[in-house]
Protein backbone atom coordinates (compact mmCIF):
# COMPACT_ATOMS: atom_id res chain seq x y z
CA UNK A 1 0.00 0.00 0.00
CA UNK A 2 1.55 3.34 -1.05
CA UNK A 3 2.38 6.11 1.41
CA UNK A 4 -0.73 8.23 2.16
CA UNK A 5 -0.45 11.66 0.56
CA UNK A 6 -1.30 13.27 3.90
CA UNK A 7 2.09 12.09 5.19
CA UNK A 8 3.96 14.13 2.60
CA UNK A 9 4.77 17.81 2.36
CA UNK A 10 4.47 19.84 -0.82
CA UNK A 11 6.97 18.72 -3.48
CA UNK A 12 8.10 15.82 -1.28
CA UNK A 13 8.71 12.59 -3.19
CA UNK A 14 9.05 8.99 -1.98
CA UNK A 15 12.27 7.09 -2.75
CA UNK A 16 11.72 4.00 -0.56
CA UNK A 17 8.51 2.58 0.92
CA UNK A 18 8.81 -0.72 2.81
CA UNK A 19 6.88 -3.00 5.12
CA UNK A 20 8.90 -5.22 7.50
CA UNK A 21 10.56 -8.32 6.05
CA UNK A 22 8.28 -11.31 5.42
CA UNK A 23 10.12 -13.29 8.11
CA UNK A 24 7.99 -11.35 10.64
CA UNK A 25 5.10 -13.65 9.62
CA UNK A 26 6.99 -16.97 9.59
CA UNK A 27 6.38 -18.04 13.21
CA UNK A 28 2.56 -17.71 13.20
CA UNK A 29 2.34 -19.32 9.75
CA UNK A 30 4.41 -22.26 11.01
CA UNK A 31 2.06 -22.63 13.99
CA UNK A 32 -0.96 -22.66 11.66
CA UNK A 33 0.64 -25.46 9.64
CA UNK A 34 1.37 -27.45 12.81
CA UNK A 35 -2.22 -27.01 14.00
CA UNK A 36 -3.61 -28.17 10.65
CA UNK A 37 -1.35 -31.23 10.68
CA UNK A 38 -2.45 -32.03 14.24
CA UNK A 39 -6.08 -31.77 13.14
CA UNK A 40 -5.50 -34.15 10.22
CA UNK A 41 -3.82 -36.65 12.54
CA UNK A 42 -6.75 -36.38 14.96
CA UNK A 43 -9.31 -37.00 12.18
CA UNK A 44 -7.43 -40.05 10.91
CA UNK A 45 -6.71 -41.44 14.35
CA UNK A 46 -7.63 -45.11 14.90
CA UNK A 47 -7.30 -44.93 18.68
CA UNK A 48 -10.15 -47.04 20.13
CA UNK A 49 -10.54 -44.60 23.01
CA UNK A 50 -13.09 -42.06 21.76
CA UNK A 51 -12.37 -39.69 24.66
CA UNK A 52 -8.68 -39.54 23.69
CA UNK A 53 -9.57 -38.81 20.06
CA UNK A 54 -11.95 -36.04 21.11
CA UNK A 55 -9.40 -34.41 23.41
CA UNK A 56 -6.72 -34.54 20.73
CA UNK A 57 -9.12 -33.22 18.10
CA UNK A 58 -10.41 -30.32 20.18
CA UNK A 59 -6.85 -29.54 21.22
CA UNK A 60 -5.92 -29.25 17.54
CA UNK A 61 -8.92 -26.97 16.93
CA UNK A 62 -7.93 -24.76 19.87
CA UNK A 63 -4.35 -24.59 18.63
CA UNK A 64 -5.57 -23.62 15.16
CA UNK A 65 -7.75 -20.82 16.57
CA UNK A 66 -4.81 -19.44 18.55
CA UNK A 67 -2.48 -19.73 15.56
CA UNK A 68 -4.88 -17.97 13.18
CA UNK A 69 -5.47 -15.21 15.74
CA UNK A 70 -1.73 -14.73 16.19
CA UNK A 71 -1.24 -14.65 12.41
CA UNK A 72 -4.00 -12.06 12.02
CA UNK A 73 -2.49 -9.80 14.69
CA UNK A 74 0.98 -10.16 13.17
CA UNK A 75 -0.34 -9.41 9.69
CA UNK A 76 -2.13 -6.26 10.87
CA UNK A 77 1.05 -5.06 12.55
CA UNK A 78 3.10 -5.92 9.45
CA UNK A 79 0.72 -4.15 7.07
CA UNK A 80 0.48 -1.05 9.30
CA UNK A 81 4.27 -0.66 9.69
CA UNK A 82 6.03 1.51 7.12
CA UNK A 83 9.65 2.52 6.64
CA UNK A 84 9.79 5.43 4.20
CA UNK A 85 12.63 7.50 2.77
CA UNK A 86 11.71 10.70 0.95
CA UNK A 87 13.83 13.49 -0.50
CA UNK A 88 13.38 15.36 2.82
CA UNK A 89 12.87 12.85 5.66
CA UNK A 90 13.11 9.35 7.00
CA UNK A 91 9.68 8.27 8.27
CA UNK A 92 8.77 5.23 10.38
CA UNK A 93 5.21 4.49 11.46
CA UNK A 94 3.77 1.42 13.18
CA UNK A 95 0.74 0.35 15.22
CA UNK A 96 -2.84 -0.78 14.60
CA UNK A 97 -5.01 0.78 17.31
CA UNK A 98 -2.37 3.00 18.88
CA UNK A 99 0.13 4.49 16.46
CA UNK A 100 3.72 5.53 17.05
CA UNK A 101 6.36 6.82 14.74
CA UNK A 102 9.43 8.90 14.16
CA UNK A 103 10.45 11.39 11.50
CA UNK A 104 14.10 12.34 11.01
CA UNK A 105 14.98 15.21 8.65
CA UNK A 106 17.80 14.17 6.32
CA UNK A 107 19.81 17.20 7.49
CA UNK A 108 20.03 15.62 10.96
CA UNK A 109 21.37 12.23 9.83
CA UNK A 110 25.02 11.73 10.81
CA UNK A 111 25.69 8.13 9.80
CA UNK A 112 23.93 5.07 8.44
CA UNK A 113 25.03 1.46 8.80
CA UNK A 114 23.43 -1.94 9.12
CA UNK A 115 23.81 -5.24 10.96
CA UNK A 116 23.00 -8.60 9.40
CA UNK A 117 23.39 -12.06 10.90
CA UNK A 118 24.20 -15.14 8.83
CA UNK A 119 20.54 -16.11 8.81
CA UNK A 120 19.61 -12.55 7.90
CA UNK A 121 21.98 -12.64 4.93
CA UNK A 122 20.35 -15.85 3.70
CA UNK A 123 16.81 -14.42 3.77
CA UNK A 124 17.76 -10.81 2.98
CA UNK A 125 16.83 -9.16 6.27
CA UNK A 126 18.74 -6.98 8.71
CA UNK A 127 18.75 -4.01 11.07
CA UNK A 128 19.37 -0.51 9.75
CA UNK A 129 21.03 1.80 12.29
CA UNK A 130 20.66 5.54 11.80
CA UNK A 131 22.54 7.99 14.00
CA UNK A 132 21.30 11.55 13.99
CA UNK A 133 21.72 14.74 15.93
CA UNK A 134 19.47 16.26 18.57
CA UNK A 135 16.57 14.39 20.13
CA UNK A 136 16.63 11.53 17.63
CA UNK A 137 19.94 9.92 18.64
CA UNK A 138 20.51 6.35 17.45
CA UNK A 139 17.56 4.50 15.93
CA UNK A 140 17.45 0.77 15.17
CA UNK A 141 15.03 -0.28 12.42
CA UNK A 142 14.63 -4.05 12.64
CA UNK A 143 13.46 -6.36 9.86
CA UNK A 144 14.56 -4.18 6.95
CA UNK A 145 14.56 -5.94 3.58
CA UNK A 146 17.93 -5.86 1.80
CA UNK A 147 19.50 -3.41 4.29
CA UNK A 148 22.58 -2.75 2.14
CA UNK A 149 20.37 -1.51 -0.70
CA UNK A 150 18.37 0.67 1.69
CA UNK A 151 21.61 2.07 3.11
CA UNK A 152 22.70 3.03 -0.42
CA UNK A 153 19.29 4.54 -1.17
CA UNK A 154 19.44 6.65 1.99
CA UNK A 155 22.99 7.80 1.19
CA UNK A 156 21.80 8.80 -2.27
CA UNK A 157 18.97 10.89 -0.84
CA UNK A 158 21.41 12.48 1.61
CA UNK A 159 23.61 13.45 -1.35
CA UNK A 160 20.67 14.88 -3.27
CA UNK A 161 19.48 16.78 -0.21
CA UNK A 162 22.95 18.22 0.42
CA UNK A 163 23.34 19.38 -3.18
CA UNK A 164 19.91 20.97 -3.11
CA UNK A 165 20.62 22.82 0.13
CA UNK A 166 24.11 23.82 -0.95
CA UNK A 167 22.85 25.57 -4.05
CA UNK A 168 26.10 25.17 -6.00
CA UNK A 169 28.38 27.22 -3.70
CA UNK A 170 32.12 26.60 -4.00
CA UNK A 171 33.84 25.13 -0.93
CA UNK A 172 35.64 27.69 1.23
CA UNK A 173 39.15 27.40 2.65
CA UNK A 174 37.64 26.59 6.04
CA UNK A 175 35.80 23.64 4.52
CA UNK A 176 39.02 22.40 2.93
CA UNK A 177 40.70 22.55 6.35
CA UNK A 178 37.85 20.59 7.90
CA UNK A 179 38.12 17.92 5.22
CA UNK A 180 41.85 17.63 5.85
CA UNK A 181 41.17 17.17 9.56
CA UNK A 182 38.61 14.50 8.73
CA UNK A 183 41.18 12.72 6.56
CA UNK A 184 43.62 12.77 9.46
CA UNK A 185 40.96 11.35 11.79
CA UNK A 186 40.23 8.60 9.27
CA UNK A 187 43.95 7.78 9.00
CA UNK A 188 44.14 7.46 12.79
CA UNK A 189 41.07 5.24 12.83
CA UNK A 190 38.99 7.73 14.82
CA UNK A 191 36.23 7.64 12.18
CA UNK A 192 35.32 5.03 9.59
CA UNK A 193 35.48 5.47 5.82
CA UNK A 194 31.69 5.67 5.74
CA UNK A 195 31.61 8.42 8.38
CA UNK A 196 34.36 10.29 6.52
CA UNK A 197 32.43 10.23 3.24
CA UNK A 198 29.21 11.29 4.95
CA UNK A 199 30.82 14.26 6.73
CA UNK A 200 32.69 15.21 3.56
CA UNK A 201 29.46 15.30 1.57
CA UNK A 202 27.90 17.50 4.22
CA UNK A 203 30.78 19.95 4.05
CA UNK A 204 30.83 20.08 0.26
Amino acid sequence: MPVPKRWLNDEETVAVDLHPHWSYLVAPIALVVVAICAGIVALRSTDPDEWTRDVFGWGAVGLLVVAVGWLLVRYLRWSSSSFVITNDRLIYRTGVLSRRGIEIPLERVNSVHYEQSLGGRVIGSGTLIVESGGEFGRQHFVGIRDPSRIQRALHHQLDVNERRNRGGDEPSADIVDQIERLEAMRARGTITDEEFELHKRRLL
